[in-house]
């Protein structure tokens, strides 16, 4: 069973299927073609939260279903944990215009 789920093509970060731990090597399904690959966690990442698919730079846009949905405040590796403690929300606010 797949324990993470890409899902849009663009995305660098996905969704975590179960609360998994650091040092767990986890199944990524790509829902554009269904493809899968592993990629070892950092982390702790809980049930529902974001896993980082690529190495991201600090400032870096963090792109989930196909959207940008923030940017990188610090510097976020592969199978880390990608959440509020690394990445600052662009959505919804009128002080930030992203492209």
């Amino acid at each position: 069973m797949e324990n993470v789920l890409m899902m849009h093509e663009k995305d660098n970060v996905a969704i975590c299927l179960k609360d998994a731990v650091a040092n767990e090597s986890v199944i990524v399904e790509k829902k554009s073609d269904l493809s899968k690959y592993n990629i070892t966690l950092i982390n702790d990442i809980p049930f529902a939260h974001k896993i980082a698919l690529n190495d991201v730079a600090k400032g870096e846009l963090i792109i989930k279903y196909g959207e940008i949905i923030g940017r990188a405040t610090q510097n976020i590796k592969t199978g880390e944990w990608a959440h509020i403690h690394n990445v600052e929300s662009t959505r919804a606010r009128g002080d930030q215009h992203v492209k």
